[in-house]
């Protein structure tokens, strides 16, 4: 038996045990009303994030905590970082399967199960993290996802947000876009392929080997998150350059997926206990990452890390580029094409409102 079978069984075996459990623990429920018999819910979440990592790890414990608390005690998720019951990257195949019943990662990680997920975690030049909420909850954008994932058993949720992000760490400086070349870069996602078309070299790590590939030269350069992630990781102990903005991920949407299965056998209270969770997250979440971030940029700015802003040749090629990539998207397939079409509609009309209020209040606002 090979390990993916075992894990699976496993997996299956503890599901068959859990609801067994459930038929009935009395007075187990945490806070069940008047003491009446409760059925338990026995999950595992398994994450794409190193165990404890800020943000992201601690953000996957905070919301099996969250989850718990708010279903006085019937959903119990314990929670398995990456490597921990199953590799970062099989964490979407695990849930699929029954061996986990949540899961916590990015869409963009499972580009290679369906191109159309990337529009769900980041897109180059794509939605601020307020505006990808406004096309989750209220342009549409969810109801696309959940299609999009319906195909594994799953269903999405929006669970994080870490708001614009620093475009990275190199080893070398980038005057301008023709340095981009021949560069062995760890992004994943869209901003991936479009390094790839300017003529990088994208490479796709899970967070726990990052620092080590910076540092023993197996990358030239890595984007994660923002100081506060990545200063974590002791990037800044691996490279020289800190560059600005986030031009791929400029509102990356983190996520928790769950098996269909699990969550159509809770009753209509627990989803949405688990709804509103998630919710909860993403919104709790992006919070912490704008407060840390400010905090841990003038850490390393102590350290004295040179901080850049990308050169404008370079980002207006990677700007351009990155249409091309995006648009090559929509003939994936009709879903995608809808998909597509749903995300640019959306901005075109978001862009023009914050023209007018976002960013017109912005640049008031820096004189």
């Amino acid at each position: 038996m090979d390990r993916r079978d075992f894990v699976r069984n496993l997996g299956l075996t503890a599901l068959a045990g859990g609801g067994l459990a459930a038929c009935g623990r009395e007075g187990e429920g945490d806070g069940a009303p008047g003491g009446q018999t409760q059925q338990t819910h026995e999950w595992r979440m398994v994450t794409t994030w190193p165990e404890n990592f800020p943000g992201m790890g601690t953000g996957a414990e905070q919301l099996a905590k969250r989850i718990q608390e708010m279903s006085g005690g019937r959903i119990r998720v314990t929670v398995y970082a990456a490597g921990k019951l199953v590799p970062a990257f099989e964490s979407f195949e695990a849930v699929a399967d029954g061996t986990a019943q949540m899961g916590h990662g990015a869409a963009y990680y499972w580009k290679g199960k369906s191109k159309a997920a990337q529009f769900f975690s980041a897109v180059p030049f794509g939605f601020t993290a307020q505006e990808m909420n406004a096309w989750l909850y209220h342009g549409g954008g969810m109801e696309l996802w959940e299609e999009t994932y319906a195909e594994f058993g799953l269903i999405p949720m929006a669970a994080a947000n870490t708001g614009v992000q620093m475009a990275g760490w190199f080893n070398r400086p980038i005057n301008d876009v023709d340095d981009l070349k021949g560069l062995k870069m760890r992004i994943p996602g869209l901003g991936g392929e479009v390094l790839e078309q300017l003529g990088g070299s994208p490479v796709n790590l899970p967070g726990g080997e990052i620092f080590t590939a910076l540092q023993n030269g197996t990358i030239d350069a890595t984007e994660w998150v923002g100081p506060w992630n990545d200063l974590a990781f002791g990037l800044h102990k691996a490279a020289d350059y800190y560059y600005y903005p986030g031009w791929h991920e400029p509102g990356t949407t983190l996520e928790a997926f769950v098996n269909r299965e699990a969550f159509e056998a809770l009753s209509d209270d627990l989803r949405a206990i688990v709804r509103a969770a998630c919710q909860a997250a993403n919104l709790d979440l992006l919070s912490e990452f704008t407060a840390r971030n400010h905090e841990a940029l003038e850490t390393l700015r102590d350290e004295g890390v040179e901080i850049r802003r990308l050169p404008d040749d370079a980002l207006t090629a990677l700007r351009e580029t990155s249409e091309e990539v995006v648009a090559g998207i929509a003939g994936d397939s009709d879903l995608a094409g809808r998909i597509h079409d749903s995300y640019r509609r959306f901005r075109e009309r978001v862009v023009a409102w914050h023209d007018i209020s976002e960013r017109a209040y912005l640049n008031a606002r820096s004189g």
